[in-house]
């Protein structure tokens, strides 16, 4: 019978996962009891995605608000320190902030405007022209920042982030200064010694400062790369996608993954027969039109996967093919044709005018936004997602 169904995802639900837990035998367990129960035949190049927060919680890739006061401490002692472009997040980084901050005697606070990097609003840029402030030029201090905004709460939080995190500096025992630039060299202009908190733009901003005469720079990434008397750690991105777990510590972006998601993909294949792919995600990358905030708050979104999830997308555009190449045709004709021109279809279509339209991103990062809008963040209690016919076509 012919296939009326192409993509197919399914959140799949697990046991809560606790530190020290198998969790490469817990999800062939799950895969292979879901295709058991919901009776779906487990397929060559299907795909499982099993979310970060997972994987860090059975590493147990935890760490306090102390350990990370410590290797502050450690990294700039008595400097006054320059805090700049932090996420504005409760879960994310305020945490984060208070470890910081009681490593710290002085801070200074620069954040960027009118939003974060991910997105999230101070002010909105109807009322920068209103005002007539150009962001990527002008320097506000606080008070002038007040004059012209006032007090604005986030959108959906309805937390004034400003207040907010000057709060929970001098609750940590440091003095704050805020300011506000898009300009990493204005910290210099306050102090030499700065912590880069940006994500995705973090080593243009460490270059900057450095060849601008900055004398100690880290950023997040550099805060516990190693454990801090036993704590967890990441040896690549350090505090970068870490989130909240606990009011006094966090739970770190998992890292070494790479053995679990090759050792998922064995143990199916040696059970089944079938050679599936296999992935850990966190954020997706897609920007809510309301709120204007970019999802990705992770350093990246897949920290690994099995080899088959390389590369980008190769397709056609249907639409183009019917209303261009085809056009002429209908019906059977017209299907023939487009099935032909896709099983021949050339192995780079970069340029062509037939793929124009398709989305030119890597295949993590499009499967990684799929399973992340699927599993959501909150009680759906799907953390694994199983997805079928992803690599299929109109001519399958």
């Amino acid at each position: 019978m012919e296939r009326v169904v192409g993509t197919t995802v399914r959140g799949l639900r697990g046991p809560i996962i606790n530190k020290g837990d198998n969790l490469e035998e817990i999800v062939v367990d799950t895969v292979i009891n879901a295709a058991k129960v919901e009776g779906f035949s487990i397929e060559d190049r299907d795909i499982v995605t099993i979310t970060e927060s997972i994987v860090a919680r059975a590493q147990g890739n935890y760490a306090s608000i102390d350990d990370i006061a410590t290797d502050v401490k450690t990294k700039f002692g008595d400097d006054t320190v320059g805090v700049i472009f932090p996420i504005l997040s409760r879960n994310r980084f305020a945490i984060c902030l208070r470890g910081i901050a009681r490593g710290l005697k002085k801070v200074v606070l620069m954040l960027s405007y009118p939003s974060d990097e991910v997105g999230n609003h101070l002010i909105t840029i109807d009322e920068l022209d209103e005002k007539g402030i150009n962001p990527w030029t002008d320097v506000l201090t606080e008070a002038e920042f007040r004059q012209h905004f006032g007090f604005n709460k986030h959108t959906f939080t309805g937390v004034d982030y400003i207040e907010y995190y000057k709060s929970l500096i001098e609750a940590e025992g440091a003095t704050c200064e805020v300011i506000f630039s898009n300009n990493a060299k204005t910290i210099l202009d306050y102090t030499k010694n700065v912590l880069t908190c940006d994500i995705h733009t973090r080593f243009r901003t460490k270059r900057i400062l450095t060849n601008n005469g900055a004398e100690k720079v880290y950023g997040l990434d550099d805060i516990l790369k190693e454990s801090i008397n036993g704590s967890g750690y990441n040896e690549e991105y350090g505090l970068l996608g870490s989130n909240k777990s606990t009011d006094d510590s966090v739970k770190l972006f998992p890292h070494q993954c790479q053995r679990l998601v090759d050792g998922i993909q064995a143990k199916v294949k040696e059970l089944t027969g079938k050679t599936i792919e296999v992935m850990v995600y966190g954020d997706g990358a897609f920007k809510d039109p309301v709120g204007k905030i970019w999802e990705l708050a992770d350093p990246v979104v897949s920290p690994a996967f099995t080899a088959g999830l390389e590369g980008t997308p190769n397709e056609v555009k249907l639409k183009y093919l019917a209303d261009n190449n085809f056009s002429h045709l209908r019906g059977e004709e017209l299907t023939k044709a487009i099935s032909e021109f896709i099983e021949n279809k050339d192995e780079d279509l970069v340029g062509a005018m037939e793929s124009q339209g398709t989305t030119p991103r890597r295949l993590t990062d499009l499967i990684g936004s799929l399973s992340d809008l699927t599993s959501g963040s909150g009680d759906k209690g799907t953390p694994m997602v199983y997805i079928q016919g992803y690599f299929d076509n109109y001519t399958k």
